[in-house]
């Protein structure tokens, strides 16, 4: 399955307390359909102690949000929807803002 939402991607959230903020996605979950954003929906995690964190406690982590509350951001900084089309070049499918129309990288 394609999702329109990579790693790396800079995305704007739609829904939920993280409304209107935009930050990097770290991680995507092809099969929950969920991905990690940078610095958004933080929530708590108790930790044991360990050799990362020899006191152990609490520390703030970055939770999944469903990908169809986030939406790619162009080059331009606009909200924008994903197209696929074949580049004439390469011969390969890219991915391109709906809005703009330049390739996303």
């Amino acid at each position: 399955m394609k999702l329109h939402i990579k790693k790396g991607d800079t995305v704007k959230v739609l829904a939920g307390d993280e409304r209107g903020k935009q930050g990097r996605v770290l991680f995507v979950d092809i099969k929950k359909q969920r991905a990690k954003v940078e610095g958004l929906n933080m929530v708590s995690k108790h930790t044991k102690p360990n050799s990362k964190n020899p006191q152990g406690g609490i520390i703030k982590v970055e939770a999944g949000i469903h990908i169809s509350n986030l939406m790619v951001v162009d080059g331009k900084g606009n909200a924008t929807r994903i197209g696929r089309k074949l580049d004439e070049k390469t011969n390969k499918s890219v991915r391109y803002s709906k809005k703009s129309g330049e390739v996303i990288k």
